[in-house]
């Protein structure tokens, strides 16, 4: 999964530092896409010596190696770089750096919702003493936030239930969906294969969990079985396709980034029951 880089490590603890010249600088225009160079399928980022930006903040180390984010609102221009939406980033490029990509992604998204107080109106000021916005005003401090998702394996017999998205993400995936307030994670895991399929689920068990700052997201996998009786009923307003696959004709992803495409891999091989 993207996450799993070891034995590099991302150190995400908050630093109040400044850039050094030798430190990687990370670059999002006003839609979102990171300016990157590359090297083959290999990402190159600019650092310090390449732009010097007025205003910058850490985001963490990937190792020993410093990351910044850009705070200025400017165009920036260097042979062999352009700017890359996040999908096209996932695409093109493999390697520990599109991990990196997807978090300094997460961050740049927070900090760019949040330029004024929400309950006083004034503008926000980067706290020094943690990851957070501080209102300079009334005192207000705003964290980072992070959706809670769930990646559901819904199992019977030999087959998995295998969906594909209305819009957006074209390959297979199965059932997913947002953590409601006041509902817990094995809740959700049977509300949305419910809400998505008309199906009802039984003997839920945690899988694994991984960061998806694509989204902002941290996603909770989960195996289940289906009721023996339940019949595939699709919300046709979110899904184009919902089917039970078997083993060895699931297709999997094209890559190997996501929670989604490992679960369904370790059925496919037989791995988990």
């Amino acid at each position: 999964m993207i996450q799993d880089i070891f034995p590099s490590r991302l150190k995400n603890e908050y630093m109040h530092v400044d850039m050094r010249a030798e430190d990687t600088l990370i670059v999002f225009d006003k839609e979102g896409r990171i300016y990157l160079g590359s090297k083959g399928k290999e990402i190159v980022f600019p650092d310090g010596n390449d732009i010097k930006p007025h205003r910058s903040v850490y985001l963490f180390s990937l190792d020993e190696r410093r990351f910044f984010l850009s705070l200025d609102d400017i165009s920036y221009e260097k042979e062999g770089f352009a700017f890359y939406s996040i999908r096209e980033v996932r695409e093109c490029f493999s390697g520990k750096e599109v991990f990196a990509v997807f978090t300094a992604y997460h961050l740049w998204k927070w900090y760019s919702d949040n330029v004024f107080c929400g309950k006083c109106g004034e503008r926000l000021e980067l706290y020094d003493k943690e990851r957070a916005l501080r209102c300079p005003k009334c005192g207000n401090i705003i964290y980072p936030r992070i959706n809670p998702a769930v990646i559901v394996g819904v199992i019977k017999g030999d087959s998995i239930l295998i969906t594909r998205y209305r819009t957006g993400f074209s390959h297979n995936a199965l059932v997913a969906g947002f953590t409601e307030i006041g509902e817990t994670f094995e809740e959700t895991v049977k509300r949305e294969v419910m809400e998505e399929t008309g199906v009802k689920v039984k003997n839920i068990r945690y899988y694994k969990s991984q960061p998806w700052g694509m989204a902002q997201d941290i996603l909770v996998g989960y195996y289940c079985d289906a009721e023996e009786d339940s019949e595939i009923t699709m919300d046709e307003s979110e899904l184009k396709y919902a089917e039970w696959v078997k083993r060895e004709d699931i297709v999997l992803q094209p890559n190997n980034l996501s929670l989604t495409n490992e679960m369904m891999k370790q059925f496919k091989d037989g791995v988990c029951h």
